[in-house]
């Protein structure tokens, strides 16, 4: 354990050790610090993760540092960050210094350019999010607000939304998911539980076109129960004349 504490010099295999034992260290804290912090970077995230980054590379660098120090250090500014998270949900004042309101951008077909200001962004960078949005005219904007993880959400006026089949008063077939339940001949064990089937059954949806589990490339199950594979086909051999 000496690739812990800081040495004048470390050997190949303490470098590995230290790598590995902070990639394993980093994936504990991360899950620790929640979902919200991967899915989306906000104030208290970003300064968390820029802060983690520089204390866990440093020791990965230098073997004059010790790891012990880092994951200390670490393992604090975790604990202040699941306070201010809970802080924030107690009190209102503390979270809108957090999570600011979304600032409107355009309102009406109007870009409130003082808002713009106010946000540090430019109106290129504000029509590129609305080419994004397949918005070629900001008059077609009916709202567009700068949310406070960074993205901005467009709202196009109702006249020019497309059709849906509810304005046009069509039947529509209900929606259903379809997930792969088998991949290269491995059956998504956790998936066919949650459906309630066993294998039994699931070997039955594909016999008319398999006769083994282990032949199935792909195979996709959705809400219906229906079971679709897919069937690979191999390269011919060329042929000899």
């Amino acid at each position: 354990m000496d690739f812990f504490e800081s040495q004048e010099s470390l050997s190949s295999i303490e470098w590995i050790l230290r790598s590995i034992v902070s990639f394993v260290f980093l994936l504990l804290v991360v899950k620790m610090m929640g979902q919200r912090s991967i899915s989306q970077l906000r104030l208290l995230d970003f300064i968390v993760a820029m802060t983690l980054g520089n204390i866990i590379a440093h020791p990965l660098s230098d073997e004059n540092l010790g790891l012990m120090g880092s994951m200390i250090t670490t393992i604090t500014l975790i604990l202040l960050y699941v306070s201010a998270t809970w802080l924030s949900l107690r009190w209102p004042l503390f979270k809108r210094y957090l999570d600011p309101p979304p600032l409107k951008l355009i309102e009406n077909g109007q870009i409130q350019f003082h808002n713009l200001t106010i946000a540090r962004i430019s109106i290129d960078f504000l029509f590129s999010e609305l080419r994004k949005e397949k918005v070629e005219d900001v008059q077609k904007v009916s709202l567009a607000v700068w949310e406070p993880g960074g993205t901005i959400s467009v709202f196009v006026t109702p006249q020019y939304q497309p059709l849906t089949p509810a304005d046009m008063k069509l039947q529509t077939q209900p929606f259903t998911l379809t997930r792969p339940i088998i991949f290269e001949g491995k059956v998504d064990m956790p998936l066919l539980k949650e459906l309630g089937k066993d294998l039994f059954w699931l070997e039955k949806k594909i016999a008319p076109t398999y006769a083994n589990i282990r032949d199935v490339i792909l195979a996709t199950v959705d809400d219906n129960e229906n079971v679709r594979s897919t069937r690979i086909l191999k390269k011919r051999p060329p042929y000899n004349h």
